[in-house]
């Protein structure tokens, strides 16, 4: 059976098929790269009962899943499952969650707790891609707060981490990747969700897409550098040379972090500025989601149809978990919508790494 790259490199119909491999990709000092999930999302209206879909993660060898709005048929069907899970919190919900700890406490108890240890939970994700002028911006961090609260409530606080996840449209400046930072309009939202985070060893999720960058800016981005098909080094940039615009874009977050005050944590992540660090990666998405868009590309992100077959030959065994760090050429003529959902930057406080 043709592995993953094979299988994306090989693939003549990869731009109507595969439209967007993601990899979220979390830090971990205790998972590495062999650590791979996937998200489930269900914008859509042809998915199988949430049993099935649990069925077919066991059946794949999937061992973690990113769920992006507390479902309870899907946290009803994970019981006893043994999958690692991330929750998120709908962005609808933040303010009410940051306005009452009440709030935020019954939101804990029915979510967590009343699934709690049948379900075994990982990371709850407070809002996704908040921008700083959205109305919810100015209660993701008390939201955080009153979660991270609840959760120290019933003394989880060192098997369940409260974070929230963030796209690279907070970044003012990413090129060459030395000079990555927040944008002046960002940063008062941002800094202090990183003090909040290193504070409590918690992790910090960001969404990198590649294939928009590229599709925004075709005349210097070469399509062999956003494929991880360029023959050598594209971007010099001091000590660190990038073959690839991933990497580029996910050290422009850690010099981002940095600046902001990600000095005094450990970032964890395999690029030229941080290499040989573990990764915990899940891809995006388990299904073809027929109700996203409003663009065609959208719905097409599923490694199953909704009728649970295939689209791909991909292996969830040992060999194959070392996909993060393995697939680092692709080579295909054709334009890939390679858009890397990396939630990477799990950053941890060096004395109080997450456990």
């Amino acid at each position: 059976m043709a592995s993953f790259c094979e299988i994306i490199a090989n693939k003549p119909y990869v731009v109507s098929a595969f439209l967007l491999l993601g990899l979220l990709t979390l830090s971990s000092k205790t998972t590495g790269a062999e650590s791979i999930g996937v998200c489930y999302g269900r914008v859509a209206n042809n998915l199988p009962p949430d049993p099935e879909v649990i069925s077919l993660y066991r059946a794949n060898g999937i061992t973690r899943m990113r769920i992006f709005d507390p479902n309870p048929p899907t946290l009803q069907a994970l019981k006893g499952s043994n999958i690692e899970l991330i929750v998120g919190v709908r962005n609808q919900d933040i303010q009410s969650l940051g306005n009452d700890v009440a709030a935020a406490a019954a939101w804990v108890q029915n979510n967590v707790l009343n699934y709690f240890p049948d379900v075994k939970f990982r990371y709850i994700a407070v809002g996704n891609e908040i921008k700083p002028q959205d109305a919810e911006a100015k209660y993701v961090l008390a939201a955080m707060k009153n979660i991270k609260t609840a959760i120290a409530s019933a003394n989880l606080q060192d098997q369940i981490k409260v974070s929230t996840a963030m796209d690279m449209s907070l970044l003012g400046s990413s090129y060459p990747p030395s000079t990555g930072s927040f944008s002046d309009a960002a940063s008062s939202y941002i800094n202090p969700i990183i003090a909040f985070l290193a504070s409590n060893g918690s992790p910090f999720l960001a969404n990198v897409y590649p294939y928009f960058s590229y599709i925004g800016d075709t005349k210097d981005i070469s399509l062999g550098y956003a494929l991880f098909a360029a023959p050598g080094v594209t971007v010099q940039d001091g000590a660190f040379g990038y073959t690839n615009l991933f990497a580029a874009a996910v050290d422009a977050l850690y010099s981002a972090l940095e600046k902001a005050g990600g000095s005094s944590v450990e970032i964890v992540g395999g690029t030229p500025k941080r290499r040989g660090k573990p990764v915990e990666t899940y891809l995006f998405a388990m299904f073809d989601e027929n109700q996203k868009g409003p663009a065609e590309i959208e719905r097409h992100f599923g490694l199953f149809s909704p009728d649970k077959q295939p689209k791909y030959q991909i292996r969830f065994n040992e060999k194959n978990k070392a996909l993060a760090s393995r697939c680092t050429r692709i080579k295909s003529s054709h334009l890939v919508y390679w858009s890397i959902l990396f939630s990477s930057l799990l950053f941890f406080n060096k004395s109080q790494g997450h456990k």
